[in-house]
């Protein structure tokens, strides 16, 4: 594998950044998800049968550090995952070129910590970024783009500073206005499931749930994060009902 410094872009006519939807990011999770299962699992096998303590624990401290180094160093060295390779996709630092090693730390640590919520401001960003990207000044772009479709990156948003755009408090507390309703009907959804018998109270008071009620619990905690960012990306750009910009402007 090729550990040379690459462009940001492949060669081409137009090299202007394009940066990666939600879509390929999370397709480049989950394959690196899909390939540390596989070493984990594998690892798990050698270990259960080899009935040797001299080989299942130094296994499972090398799967261990494997796990927690795997993107951090990739990162660094390659400019992405398995995972972003697969999906043509780079990060990126601000100033150009890889990002550093600690940063690439910081990066894996932080997006470990915020887990998809850190995805949910994407949509309100310039760039694409989460808010991992944002605390580690990066970017994840498009890595080669005659791979690419229309529907796996945008161009850098110009709309926010648009003619007519409303201040940024009136977008901001109009937005968590709706924000605030949002949080309001996802608990009523969640106290419907209750009643209907969707969520029993064990599962609701104590977080023991069966199969089914982890289920449902994960598609009203999809629904309610893919809500969230639906609207703090309408909201900043000025788009929702009480802070909309004027188009004649």
């Amino acid at each position: 594998m090729d550990v040379h410094p690459e462009p940001a872009l492949s060669p081409d006519t137009d090299t202007k950044p394009r940066y990666a939807r939600f879509s390929r990011r999370f397709h480049a999770i989950l394959i690196d998800w899909i390939i540390l299962w596989v070493g984990i699992v594998a690892a798990l096998f050698v270990g259960s049968t080899s009935h040797n303590d001299a080989v299942s624990r130094p296994l499972g401290i090398a799967v261990l550090l494997a796990a927690l180094l795997y993107e951090p160093l990739l990162v660094w060295k390659l400019g992405g995952t398995l995972g972003h390779r697969a999906a043509n996709l780079r990060v990126v630092d601000d100033r150009g070129g890889n990002v550093s090693l600690a940063k690439a730390v910081v990066r894996f640590v932080l997006k470990g910590i915020l887990g998809l919520v850190s995805f949910i401001v994407m949509t309100a960003t310039r760039r694409n970024q989460a808010l991992h990207d944002m605390l580690t000044h990066s970017t994840v772009q498009i890595r080669n783009m005659s791979r690419a479709e229309p529907f796996h990156y945008i161009e850098e948003r110009t709309d926010f500073l648009a003619p007519g755009m409303p201040s940024a408090w009136r977008r901001g507390s109009v937005t968590l206005l709706y924000l605030f309703t949002i949080l309001v009907l996802m608990v009523a959804a969640w106290g419907a499931a209750h009643r209907v018998g969707l969520l029993s109270t064990v599962c609701v008071d104590t977080d023991r749930c069966s199969l089914g009620e982890k289920v449902v619990n994960l598609a009203l905690t999809l629904a309610w994060l893919g809500l969230t960012a639906v609207c703090i990306g309408l909201g900043w750009r000025g788009r929702l009902p009480g802070a909309r910009r004027d188009p004649s402007r």
